[in-house]
Formats: structure tokens, sequence, C-alpha cells
């Protein structure tokens, strides 16, 4: 199947096939099935930050901080990893040189 290119937001939980649509962060080269892939995650993403706010209005004194942070970073992790699969080569650069992979990009 033909691969488009999408723009991706991890800010503004978006995916799009029109660059000036909405400002972005990344591009990728995807089938729609992996754009959608993307949105899948973007939206796990999102519910992970959801499922923690508790935790940051209403700390409890006996949960540590990662804990709570855990199930979101996983999720965005997750992300990040997906958008660099997919990534131009401009935006795989660019995520090794904010190294925001550097468990994939240390090899």
């Amino acid at each position: 199947m033909d691969k488009s290119r999408y723009y991706v937001s991890v800010q503004g939980r978006s995916v799009l096939n029109e660059r000036g649509a909405s400002s972005y962060e990344w591009e990728i080269e995807a089938t729609p099935e992996e754009a959608d892939q993307v949105r899948i995650e973007l939206d796990l993403m999102q519910e992970k930050e959801e499922e923690a706010f508790p935790g940051y209005v209403f700390p409890w004194p006996d949960t540590p901080e990662q804990s709570t942070n855990a199930l979101f970073q996983n999720a965005l992790d997750r992300v990040y990893s997906t958008i660099y699969r997919l990534g131009t080569p401009g935006t795989k650069h660019q995520m090794e040189q904010l190294r925001l992979l550097s468990h994939f990009t240390d090899q």
C-alpha cells in the first residue's frame, strides 16, 4: 500500500494529511492504517494523562511521583517510538538531536 505524508502534533494530539491545517511537530510517511495507529496511540496517551491527573492534584504521601507518571510516560514513549519508526529522515534526525529516543538511537 502506498504511503503518504502526515503531519503529527503530539502536543495537539493530531495526525493530519494537510501541512497547513494545523501546527505540527513531526512529519511521517505512513499508510492510512499506520496513521490510524498513531492516532490510537495519541488517544491512549491522552487517557493515561487524564487518569494520572488526580495524582498530580491530590498527591498521596505514600505514592511516589514516578508511579503516578509511569503509565503516561510509557504511552508517550510508545508514541515517539512510532513517530520515529515512520518518520521522514528530517524527523528522525531531529528526534536524534533532541535525544527523545536515546534507547533507540544510541546503538
